[in-house]
This record gives structure tokens, C-alpha cells and sequence, in this order.
């Protein structure tokens, strides 16, 4: 399949959330007995599927962002494409241990267990606009840490990206002061 030639062909809306879901895929006691992996590497594989994704957002974020942040690991895939498109810098944000420097660091639950992320200290400034990037919002753990993170570093979240929210999980209300936007909604 060859990539359309311009943003204005790419699939928008709900023909966008149809191609999205058909290229996610169900890993059945993943990570651990009982969850459900949503995999999106079958979306990335596709490139007008991950072109469009990308197109997506930088059709409603142009010019309202200073940086995007990736959430490891999946998140650093489309935020730094994003970033790209956007003509804005790339900060990832990690498992803990994993930068080296000094870094923030914010502590979460999620759906299977616990775990800390971090930033470098300086990643971030005071009045940058930040937009947060990863693949699922599950309970919402991980991308309110990330807001933590960016806000403890006086920057301010534009919004939150993802490509699949599953709603079941509640993750939005970790998020209800933040402009949160799935392509995907499974409930």
C-alpha cells in the first residue's frame, strides 16, 4: 500500500478510527496472566495508517506546542514522528533509571503493578507548551505522572494524545483537567 502524497487525502475522523482499530491488535496474558496487550506495531507497519495518525494530530496541535513528550516506550515512536511534523522538540520520558543526568521523577499505579518514570531536569522549561504522547490510556497512571512531571518543571500541558483509550479503566478522570483525545475508544 504506498502512502497518500498529501495530509488533505489521509484518512480523518471516524474512517481514521476505523483504520486505526483494524490495525490494533489483542495479546491475550500479556504482560502477565489476566491482561489484554492492546499491540499497535501492526499500525507502524502501515504507513498511511501511522501517517494519518500523525496528520491528525499535527492538523489539531500546529502552533499550540513547544514540545512533545513520549512516553516510553511506545509513545516514543509517534511523539517523536509528531514532534517532527510539528517542527517542535522530542523529550522522552522513561522508566526510572534509564536517563542518565539528573532527572524529576513521579511514581504511578497501573493497571498490573506500579512503577516510576523520569525526565531530565532540564527537558522542560518554565512557559513551554507540552503535548504528552503515548499509545493506550489505561487507568490514566502513567500520563498523570507525566503531567506531574511536566507541571513540576513549570511548564504547562496542552493536552494529552493517545491512540487508543480504553474507557472500562476510568483513566480520563485521572485527566479531567487535561484536553485529552483518543482515536480510539473501546469501552
Amino acid at each position: 500500500m504506498s502512502a497518500p502524497q498529501t495530509p488533505q487525502d489521509l484518512p480523518q475522523g471516524e474512517e481514521l478510527a476505523a483504520l486505526v482499530s483494524a490495525r490494533l491488535e489483542d495479546i491475550p496474558e500479556f504482560p502477565k496472566p489476566g491482561v489484554v496487550f492492546k499491540d499497535f506495531t501492526p499500525l507502524l507497519r502501515d504507513p498511511a495508517a501511522s501517517r494519518a495518525v500523525v496528520q491528525d494530530v499535527v492538523r489539531r496541535r500546529q502552533g499550540d506546542v513547544d514540545v512533545v513528550v513520549g512516553i516510553e516506550a511506545r509513545g516514543f515512536i509517534l511523539g517523536a514522528a509528531m514532534a517532527y511534523a510539528l517542527g517542535v522538540g522530542f523529550v522522552p520520558v522513561r522508566k526510572a533509571g534509564k536517563l542518565p543526568g539528573e532527572t524529576h521523577s513521579a511514581s504511578y499505579t497501573l493497571e498490573y503493578g506500579t512503577a516510576t518514570i523520569e525526565m531530565h531536569k532540564d527537558a522542560v522549561v518554565a512557559g513551554d507548551r507540552v503535548l504528552i504522547v503515548d499509545d493506550v490510556l489505561a487507568t490514566g497512571g502513567t500520563a498523570a505522572a507525566c503531567v506531574s512531571l511536566v507541571r513540576d518543571a513549570g511548564a504547562s500541558v496542552v493536552g494529552v494524545e493517545v491512540v487508543l483509550e480504553l474507557a472500562f479503566l476510568a483513566g480520563r478522570k485521572q485527566l479531567e483537567d487535561i484536553d485529552v483525545v483518543s482515536l480510539v475508544v473501546q469501552e
